[in-house]
């Protein structure tokens, strides 16, 4: 999907690298401690010249030196994807085959309002020859 490496907690992605460089995610509440820092955000350019940047900013220098120095950096960037899923709607439940052939053996049946009607008998109670 992109020409990098996704790091994930999870199911959540907090960071990608790309081109020797890491970027953290960062939402609204975040972004400004990570542009105070000097942080940049990540952007691509699309196939027309459009400039679309992301949601994942650049890792302060000083926190490339230590983990202890990453580690307020790392949490922001889990806060942030926390958040991110939060908002998002819960994922469509997934059919199991056994449902699936329930379901469309159900729309093939026919039912009680589509089956033809009995024959009709004559008033006399004779029946139709």
């Amino acid at each position: 999907m992109f020409g990098g490496h996704g790091l994930f907690i999870e199911a959540l992605m907090v960071a990608l690298i790309i081109d020797q460089r890491l970027y953290l995610k960062a939402d609204a509440l975040s972004q400004a401690a990570f542009a105070a820092a000097g942080g940049q955000p990540f952007g691509y350019a699309t196939r027309t010249g459009r400039r679309v940047l992301t949601s994942y900013w650049s890792a302060p220098d000083a926190a490339m030196d230590s983990p202890a120095a990453m580690q307020p950096w790392a949490r922001l960037a889990l806060a942030s994807a926390l958040r991110a899923a939060a908002s998002k709607p819960p994922p469509r439940a997934a059919k199991t085959r056994a449902a699936a052939a329930q379901a469309t053996a159900a729309a093939a049946a026919p039912s009680a309002a589509a089956a033809p009607a009995a024959p009709r008998r004559r008033a006399t109670g004779t029946p139709r020859r």
